[in-house]
């Protein structure tokens, strides 16, 4: 992992290294580091998003193979998925992307309730406000919403999740 991460650390450097030249802007450690950060946080982003599915559909089809719950199969995969694919991510965030730096502390168990709110209320409450607001009000395409959504949700879980959910004493 180590050294995949050494990597990629390598090709943000250049690649915006490169981008911060061409606009004449010079491009710091501390700027790399945000940045690495939250490239970071989109990948652990991005794996969030196969879990997610994978064990949505993995609950979904076990439940009909079971015939447990057929009328509302769908929503305990949906909760299922949700539970543990914020587990996922608040794993890979504490150990990639937030790391808990010499000298600091941070309480785990409120950490993990902080990081299920924040996904709470950027994943439920947010995604569905503004689900509403580019189909009902813009009249955008409900295919383009989320994507749209992405733009906005995770720049502020990032945020949520920085400062407050990961935060260090």
């Amino acid at each position: 992992m180590d050294k995949i991460l050494g990597l990629l650390n390598i090709i943000v450097k250049k690649i915006f290294g490169f981008i911060f030249k061409i606009f004449g802007r010079e491009y710091t450690e501390s700027t790399h580091e945000a940045i690495f950060q939250f490239v970071k946080f989109g990948i652990v982003g991005v794996t969030n998003t196969v879990v997610s599915y994978v064990l949505y559909v993995a609950t979904l089809v076990g439940l009909q193979k079971a015939n447990a719950f057929p009328k509302v199969d769908y929503l305990i995969a949906t909760v299922v998925s949700f539970v543990l694919s914020v587990l996922w991510s608040f794993y890979w965030n504490n150990k990639m992307v937030f790391v808990v730096e010499e000298g600091q502390s941070r309480n785990i168990w409120k950490t993990l309730i902080k990081t299920y709110i924040s996904y709470s209320f950027t994943g439920l409450f947010l995604n569905s406000v503004l689900a509403f607001f580019w189909v009902d009000i813009i009249g955008l395409s409900k295919l383009i919403s989320p994507i749209i959504n992405l733009l906005v949700s995770v720049p502020i879980n990032f945020i949520i999740n920085k400062f407050w959910a990961f935060k260090t004493k």
